[in-house]
């Protein structure tokens, strides 16, 4: 296979383009290309408003792969080989089977690497199926009732499910090609496997974790719903039974636990069970909008029909601390993610096609355990609960504490939006966000606004709407493992993805959740 790197194309080209291209570069005839395949797809918008599609790809071409790449002296091109990755299969099952606590990315790809092995996995989620869970979801944000046990945390697919779907991760590993094309046949389009910024989209998510769950299902495997672990029992050091729903003890020698960065009720029960764990650095702030013609306008020098909606990624460094934006949806829209009652939680989704007026990003502030009020694993978490419930009884309500940039920024409550609508529902109430944030995150975020302008003119819009607070960027725990990925004071019980601590995205959690498998199989053999 031959790759070649650095194919630049207007936005206004074709695909038939590529093959030509392709020729032209290797100094061949186009009918000699046998197959081509897009490795990765990214825009180039360095030279605004030129933007370019810039692609790589992979050829296969009749005749000696070496003497064609040899006579074309195409610096662009190189000899090349895909390493595969190939999930563990027909291994003996135990007589136990394995369990998977928690079905958001982790825990999926831990039960689907499970079943594909032969081990008829049970995965166990508190929450209910995407179905359900969405017509929950979609009543709360009209103003109805908030689910504690079946809402944007909680519920098929996690987290990630109401999100933007985004698929980047800075984690390099064999295991992220296979976990994309195992969205693929789920059901996702088929650009996540050469995007260099892929997303999914919520609505289209809805749809891809349910065909992994009857994947899984056909492969021998089960999933409950409604079935919370609320209890964990020992013998002889090791894990042995779970508790469900506080009624039912399930025999269980193995599990998964990958519960999510919300779970809190389960992280304190861990804690009471001396399961070894210590808090962890995390990150809080607000949700910001824009116009998502004016990110276009900045990003790209122009708003052009044929590009996608433009995204950003800023990052600034003050004096001991870092700013940065986190989880940015083009189009997108502010949703409501609480899942404890009398606290109010803010994060941001993108349908697939990213229609929406308004971009929305985190603009989020580092914090770790030398900030948080109290000690203990548990204080960064009983942190993000106060500051909740604080924006909560500010506003009476499940309607979000707003204010305008430049009322936060000169310290004075705002009356009403200006050119910029917020999209949260079930509403908003302005106000003055320092009554709700606490000083080590108001003082960062007010001076890294300015500066962050600088790197995305127009960031700065005295109409852009912060929404918050923007709590539940990460786990505020971690459950300490061994070398083997087991929990270090309960063998048998493996902690995996965000909710654990060693992940901070969908792909990365997927990995782990791989990972955890991976070495859960290797014990039994």
């Amino acid at each position: 296979m031959i790759r070649i790197k650095q194919i630049p194309f207007p936005p206004e080209h074709n695909a038939a383009q590529l093959s030509f291209e392709a020729a032209k570069l290797l100094r061949i005839s186009p009918s000699k290309i046998r197959k081509l395949s897009i490795v990765r797809r990214s825009i180039d918008a360095r030279k605004k408003p030129d933007v370019k599609i810039v692609y790589t790809v992979d050829v296969a071409v009749d005749g000696s792969e070496k003497k064609i790449l040899k006579e074309s002296r195409c610096k662009q091109a190189e000899l090349t080989s895909v390493p595969r990755y190939k999930p563990p299969k027909n291994l003996p099952a135990p007589s136990v089977r394995p369990v998977v606590i928690g079905f958001g990315p982790a825990g999926m790809f831990a039960a689907l690497i499970l079943a594909l092995a032969g081990q008829k996995p049970l995965v166990l989620e508190r929450g209910d199926d995407a179905i359900t869970r969405k017509e929950k979801v979609d009543a709360f944000f009209a103003g109805g009732k908030l689910d504690t046990r079946s809402n944007v945390q909680f519920g098929e697919g996690g987290a990630g499910t109401f999100s933007d779907g985004k698929l980047n991760t800075g984690v390099n590993n064999p295991r992220l090609d296979w976990v994309l094309e195992q969205m693929v046949k789920a059901g996702a389009g088929e650009d996540i496997l050469f995007d260099a910024k892929p997303h999914v989209g919520t609505d289209v998510l809805l749809t891809v974790v349910q065909n992994i769950r009857k994947r899984i299902i056909e492969l021998g495997g089960e999933v409950r719903f409604h079935a919370q672990v609320t209890d964990l029992f020992t013998e002889n050091g090791r894990l042995s039974a779970l508790e469900i729903n506080k009624a039912e003890k399930l025999p269980c020698q193995k599990a998964v636990l990958s519960i999510g960065h919300s779970a809190r009720d389960t992280f304190e029960k861990l804690f009471s069970r001396n399961i070894p764990m210590e808090a962890k650095p995390f990150s809080m702030g607000v949700r910001i909008e824009h116009k998502q013609e004016t990110v276009n306008l900045s990003q790209y020098g122009c708003n052009s029909p044929v590009l996608p909606p433009a995204s950003y990624k800023l990052v600034q460094h003050l004096d001991g601390r870092t700013v940065y934006s986190f989880c940015m949806c083009p189009g997108g829209y502010v949703v409501a993610a609480a899942s404890e009652e009398g606290g109010i939680v803010t994060n941001g989704m993108s349908n697939a096609n990213r229609e929406g007026d308004n971009a929305n990003a985190a603009i989020l502030v580092g914090v770790s355990p030398g900030d948080f009020p109290k000690d203990g694993p548990l204080a960064g978490m009983y942190w993000q609960r106060e500051i909740e419930r604080k924006a909560y009884s500010l506003t009476n309500s499940y309607c979000a504490p707003a204010q305008r940039l430049e009322d936060f920024l000169s310290g004075r409550p705002t009356k009403k939006a200006g050119d910029i609508s917020p999209t949260y529902r079930p509403g908003v109430h302005y106000c003055d966000l320092h009554q709700v944030l606490p000083p080590v995150i108001t003082d960062a975020l007010k001076e890294a606004m300015v500066l962050l302008d600088r790197q995305l003119p127009g960031f700065c819009s005295p109409d852009a709407i912060l929404t918050a607070p923007e709590t539940r960027s990460s786990s505020p725990v971690r459950i300490l493992r061994g070398e083997d990925r087991a929990s270090v004071g309960l063998p048998g019980l493996y902690p995996a993805g965000e909710g654990a601590g060693y992940a901070g995205g969908i792909m990365s959690a997927a990995i782990d959740g791989i990972l955890s498998a991976e070495a859960m199989l290797t014990m039994d053999n």
